[in-house]
């Protein structure tokens, strides 16, 4: 049993307050937290559950008759003469603007609290009409925690010498698993465990794939995040050696031996710069390095659907993020999500979004590290760019003369060319301005003309597509400087100086 939601649902029950909400979709898993909490206290509380299927039940006993309409389970509340918890499940379809309903539960909110009565809303989604808004109070349910999964797994390990499958983990493995299961609900966990034992008959740490791949399943039904899977390292990033000389420092930062060092978990990186330098490629490369989750976080997600859903929606990708920590939250192009946050045209739903954001990377607690990346860092709000939202800002420049010689080297190895039949100075020499997705793009032009004539890339395909190509540095050569203007005194340079 999560301590944490024990103890939030608890204090607000012996405080009395009358409506409680919890938008959660582990119905099961609330339930059995609210009978424990029913029990504490000199008071013992009744639990009663109401379904729109069965009305009112207690558990062990047969439901009460005709209660399986809203209002006459409210009108069972009302009368009822006993200290009691009321969940109901899947409400929100009757909570509605100037509704019946809603106005008895208006009315009940005053009356149960004086009378060791509480009503709690569970449903998937967070619906509370304007009427309520005052009267009702909002509880996040947390997703099992660490000790909770470990329960879980202890409880699998158990079992094992009744059934046929066989757990095979040592502790290491067991953090790993346990780790791997973060942000599911105890029910997807649960699943996933069993999907493991009954796909080869043992639990071992060749399962920690499955249960990383439900994981994906579920975040991706969000709509809010999307989950990246590692698959290039650093050493496909050309360059910017003193980005990653960062990132490799703070690798560790994560780890218990950490915290126990008093080393906080860092809070993000701002990455700013031209198009097409490595920026969203590093993020990638991070994760990899640091073996974390990646989730990219989609701007354009959280404002849509209905008005006023925005919010919601940031709050439920965080809560999803926190729930999987340590991890790290990929906002790209972070600037095309907060730069209408000044505006007011659209009712202030920007300026919302971006104060829930804002207050988060300030307070956070959970190892979210926050890798954002920018290409217009001018239309960025002045508040998200000050000291202490992210630990560092870096400016990714055009490649310099080596580093376009690995950016080229790494494209056609990549390709699996063979490298020494290459010239990569002269290749280098010619390329000045040009960013390293451009490289990428000359490399691939050049390998389509070698196989519309049925033979191997050679320097001299390179080479035309060298001469095709203009530089987004050449057509975008005033917003280029413009940048590097900002962020001469503003952000540290993400590649190290090379020698002339």
């Amino acid at each position: 049993m999560n301590e944490k939601n024990m103890e939030a649902l608890s204090l607000l029950i012996k405080a009395r307050y009358p409506l409680l909400y919890i938008p959660s979709w582990e119905e099961r898993r609330i339930v059995d937290t609210l009978h424990e909490v029913a029990a504490q206290g000199p008071v013992t509380k009744i639990v009663y559950t109401w379904t729109v299927a069965g009305g009112l039940s207690r558990r062990g006993l047969p439901p009460v008759p005709n209660t399986s309409e809203p209002l006459a389970a409210l009108e069972f509340v009302e009368k009822f003469d006993r200290p009691a918890i009321f969940v109901f499940l899947d409400f929100h379809p009757y909570l509605q603007a100037r509704n019946v309903t809603t106005r008895k539960l208006k009315n009940l909110s005053s009356v149960i609290k004086q009378e060791f009565k509480t009503i709690v809303l569970v449903s998937p989604t967070l619906n509370i009409p304007v009427e309520l808004q005052k009267s009702m109070t909002v509880v996040d349910f947390l997703l099992p925690g660490e000790e909770e999964i470990a329960q879980l797994l202890e409880t699998v390990v158990k079992k094992q010498g009744e059934t046929q499958y066989r757990v095979d983990l040592n502790e290491e493995e067991k953090e790993m698993l346990i780790k791997a299961a973060q942000g599911l609900t105890l029910e997807e966990i649960e699943n996933a465990f069993s999907k493991a034992v009954v796909t080869d008959g043992v639990l071992n740490s060749d399962d920690i794939e499955l249960i990383l791949e439900e994981k994906r399943q579920i975040i991706r039904k969000t709509g809010m995040l999307d989950y990246y899977p590692v698959s290039e390292g650093m050493e496909f990033v050309g360059g910017l050696d003193n980005l990653k000389e960062w990132l490799r420092k703070r690798g560790r930062s994560f780890t218990e031996e950490a915290k126990k060092f008093g080393l906080p978990a860092p809070k993000g990186v701002l990455i700013t710069g031209m198009p097409g330098c490595g920026k969203s490629l590093t993020a990638k490369a991070a994760s990899a390095l640091w073996r974390l989750p990646l989730l990219r976080l989609d701007m354009g997600k959280i404002f849509a659907g209905i008005v006023g859903s925005s919010e919601e929606n940031m709050r439920k990708a965080i809560q999803t993020a926190e729930a999987i920590a340590p991890c790290i939250l990929w906002i790209d192009e972070i600037e095309k999500g907060l730069a209408g946050s000044a505006s007011t045209g659209d009712s202030g739903v920007s300026a919302r979004v971006f104060a829930t954001f804002l207050t988060w990377m300030q307070e956070k607690t959970a190892s979210v590290f926050v890798f954002a990346t920018a290409n217009a860092i001018e239309r960025l709000p002045p508040e998200l760019l000050r000291k202490g939202r992210f630990d560092e800002i870096f400016f990714v420049d055009l490649p310099q003369r080596g580093e376009r010689m690995d950016i080229f080297s790494i494209h056609l190895k990549k390709r699996h060319k063979n490298v020494e039949n290459f010239d990569l100075a002269e290749l280098a020499d010619l390329t000045d301005g040009y960013s390293g997705s451009e490289i990428e793009q000359i490399v691939i032009t050049g390998m389509v003309e070698a196989f519309d004539n049925s033979r191997e890339l050679q320097q001299n395909d390179v080479l035309t597509a060298i001469e095709k190509t203009v530089p987004l540095s050449t057509t975008m050569r005033e917003h280029m400087l413009a940048l590097r203007l900002w962020a001469e005194n503003r952000a540290v340079m993400a590649a190290l100086p090379e020698e002339e």
